[in-house]
């Protein structure tokens, strides 16, 4: 293994990105009003992406560093108030080049996922909502493994079982499990789904199997009458505990999903968005081209 320097890594990204965005993505943007931008959306998608790879969450600090020590590579590169506006608007089309990732790794293929939920706080629990954009869509939660009392929105998320983050949405804080787990199942079909206790339901079960062909398997409450086989509860919390790394990945790597620090129902969103293609992008990398971003180091048989 050797070290890849960070200028290396932002032109691989920005290569992998610009061939998806001529090949695709272009397609995506006719029609669009207005001149040509003299920042590439190849850039922008390139700086949404890199920006949990650098310790810097804060979008004017993160656009400051990189104006300080990278401007060669983006030499139009522009405000805080203006990047803010062309990633809104590109979130979409980041999505987009996510889901091709994703067919690109096979990962549609998977036959068994996970899915859990994890709180996203927007506001402080007693400030004043009367006026926030959130009001309306998110809503007042609890989170019984955490103890935590909270106002914002619940992420929902199927990952594969090697972590890699598959489909996901923003519900409100308040919304029970499977119901939260419902606006995702239909984008997964005759596959098997690992998750905890909070998605136990005989008929609900059997409802998400007669529509999708998928089997939600989770732990048994202790007064259900068929319980599984003995070591198999082990077994399952053991293969759980992957979704959980991928949640702790999330909130440590860059920007804290909890601390998103978006004004606005599309500013969540679009970060939100940014977090999970970042995360895929890691895997993309370290399989294809064998670069471990977590180190910034790089196997030296490269293809690169």
């Amino acid at each position: 293994m050797t070290s890849i320097d960070l200028e290396t890594l932002l032109t691989i990204m920005f290569v992998l990105i610009d061939d998806w965005y001529q090949a695709k993505g272009s397609e995506r943007m006719k029609g669009k009003v207005g001149r040509k931008p003299t920042f590439s959306d190849s850039e922008v998608l390139t700086l949404m992406v890199a920006q949990d790879y650098i310790p810097y969450p804060a979008e004017m600090q993160y656009l400051g560093f990189m104006r300080a020590n990278y401007l060669p590579l983006f030499p139009h590169l522009l405000d805080q108030s203006q990047f803010n506006r062309r990633t809104r608007s590109l979130r979409h089309l980041l999505e987009a080049m996510r889901r091709d990732w994703l067919m690109e790794l096979g990962v549609g293929q998977a036959a068994k996922y996970l899915i859990d939920t994890k709180p996203v706080p927007v506001l402080s629990y007693k400030r004043s909502k009367t006026h926030s954009d959130f009001r309306g869509s998110a809503d007042y939660g609890y989170c019984v493994s955490r103890k935590l009392h909270y106002f914002g929105y619940k992420l929902v998320l199927i990952t594969t079982l090697e972590g890699i983050p598959v489909v996901y949405d923003l519900v409100a804080a308040n919304t029970e499990e499977r119901q939260a787990a419902e606006t995702i199942l239909d984008e997964v079909f005759n596959a098997e789904i690992f998750g905890d206790k909070g998605f136990v339901g005989v008929r609900w079960q059997a409802q998400i199997q007669q529509q999708t062909g998928t089997t939600i398997i989770t732990p048994m409450r202790k007064n259900q009458k068929v319980q599984h086989p003995q070591g198999f509860e082990a077994l399952l919390n053991s293969v759980r505990e992957r979704i959980e790394g991928v949640f702790h990945e999330l909130q440590n790597t860059g920007r804290n999903l909890e601390r998103l620090l978006a004004k606005t129902v599309v500013g969540l969103t679009t970060r939100l968005i940014a977090k999970v293609t970042s995360h895929l992008l890691k895997h993309l990398l370290r399989l294809h081209y064998r670069i471990h971003v977590q180190t910034f180091q790089w196997s030296s048989d490269s293809a690169f």
